[in-house]
């Protein structure tokens, strides 16, 4: 919840080990003990969607 408007992240599935990009737009989630909630869209391509919740990991690239 921490990162600015516009940060570009890798968002990959523990589980499967899929990936997908994503820019962060919010400041969700709004649920306790989860991390980052993604698009319907974002979350097909890692294998998220039937799942609804799952263990992921975030990377980005700080600025200089």
């Amino acid at each position: 919840r921490t990162l600015p408007f516009g940060t570009k992240v890798k968002v990959t599935n523990l589980s499967n080990g899929k990936s997908t990009k994503v820019t962060i737009q919010d400041r969700g989630p709004h649920v306790a003990g989860r991390i980052i909630d993604l698009s319907k869209k974002s979350a097909k391509k890692i294998g998220l969607v039937n799942q609804g919740v799952g263990n992921v990991k975030i990377e980005y690239k700080k600025k200089k």
